[in-house]
């Protein structure tokens, strides 16, 4: 029974970064830097929040790269941990990748234990210490394989209870034994001396750990080739199931030039025949909003958003058009971490890719934490022709 104990953590922490890792590969704006949403955004806010701030920096230029290998290595990870297959090295890997992210995405969560990054960390430990098990396990079935061809017992582990090992060689007491009146030890104790059916015979041990090192280093060359056919197909469906959803759209300021107004020519002629005069009205100049020009509402279409550079403070900022018409703009920094939000077109919300996040679209207002508040909402006006200024 006892085998079974770290099989819920096992499937949960697997099936948690499979997915971790398909939705990144699924979805365009991760990799693109013009989004809002992109590994180059995150980088680039965790440079001035992250205790290695300092790295990061030098890294931000490799972002999509980094991006990829941080998809693959959670799809890796998880699918090895699923499956039971090197759970331990998988295991590790995904302690290596969720102390990252702690220490970069969310060490400054306050409390800390609203970070998710820090529970996961610790979540790997027992996997990396004590393995997955025998229970579903690849890496059993290989072993238990690998045995009966070489006519070896199956490596079964075959707990003893401490009392019926008191029943056969006596009472345990302050490191002795009473029945033999000498300390304990194997040399000594008919049940650790001698043969030990429950474990491998020793003339088959080295035979059967290299056939089932071998057979399971096949089968994680066949999880590498099927993770990577599963993650091109992720990502393929994703550029497919995204276009045209504007998730990398970014307001570029096209302003149409002052508008003129001017009259056409026009000819007055004197009654006694007098050489004919023509007179222009003066050109009129329209006057435009106050404050900065960001572009034309014409770029970011209906239900969809765009990212800018508010200019006061250099923060990302997010305009949604939406299903009603109206036009809406938001400081982009996430409250609770500070990753950039982006626009859900599906749920029709504003969402923290980060944590989960999730602000009501009109108003701002967070609706799903662990955001602590709301966005700052920033005031837009749209000019007649189109044009969208940010006051």
């Amino acid at each position: 029974m006892s085998e079974w104990a770290l099989f819920p953590l096992r499937l949960f922490v697997g099936v948690t970064f499979v997915y971790a890792g398909l939705q990144k590969l699924a979805n365009p704006a991760f990799t693109n830097p013009a989004s809002s949403v992109s590994i180059q955004h995150q980088m680039a806010f965790a440079v001035t929040t992250s205790p290695l701030g300092g790295l990061l920096a030098h890294l931000v230029g490799g972002a999509r790269v980094i991006g990829i290998v941080l998809a693959f290595g959670e799809l890796f990870v998880g699918l090895g941990t699923v499956l039971g297959l090197w759970t331990r090295v998988a295991a590790l890997g995904g302690l290596v990748i969720s102390l990252s992210l702690f220490l970069t995405v969310s060490f400054h969560a306050t409390p800390y234990f609203t970070g998710s990054d820090i529970v996961f960390l610790f979540a790997w430990i027992p996997l990396v210490i004590a393995g997955g098990g025998s229970r579903l396990s690849v890496d059993a079935k290989l072993a238990r394989l690998a045995a009966r061809q070489q006519g070896a017992p199956p490596p079964t582990l075959v707990p003893i209870a401490f009392a019926t090992v008191q029943s056969v060689c006596g009472h345990y007491e302050d490191g002795r034994c009473r029945a033999l009146g000498a300390p304990c030890g194997p040399p000594r104790c008919p049940v650790l001396a001698g043969e030990r059916p429950s474990l491998y015979d020793r003339r088959h041990l080295d035979v059967v750990d290299r056939r089932t090192l071998i057979a399971s280093a096949s089968s994680v060359v066949g999880g590498v080739a099927g993770a990577l056919a599963l993650g091109a197909i992720a990502a393929e469906g994703g550029r497919v199931l995204s276009s045209g959803s504007g998730g990398g759209r970014t307001l570029s300021p096209t302003p149409a030039g002052p508008t003129t107004t001017s009259s056409a020519p026009t000819t007055s002629t004197s009654a006694s025949a007098a050489p004919a005069t023509t007179s222009t009205a003066p050109s009129a100049t329209t006057s435009h909003p106050a404050g900065t020009l960001l572009g034309n509402a014409r770029q970011v279409p209906t239900n969809q958003a765009a990212s800018f550079t508010i200019p006061a403070s250099g923060d990302p900022g997010i305009v949604v058009h939406t299903k009603q018409g109206d036009l809406v703009a938001y400081d982009a920094v996430c409250p609770h971490l500070g990753c950039t939000v982006g626009y859900s077109p599906s749920m029709q919300l504003i969402v923290c890719p980060c944590h989960g996040s999730e602000f009501e679209l009109l108003t701002g207002d967070v609706i799903a934490g662990p955001a602590p508040h709301g966005l700052t909402k920033l005031d837009l006006v749209e000019e007649g022709n189109g044009n969208l200024y940010l006051q």
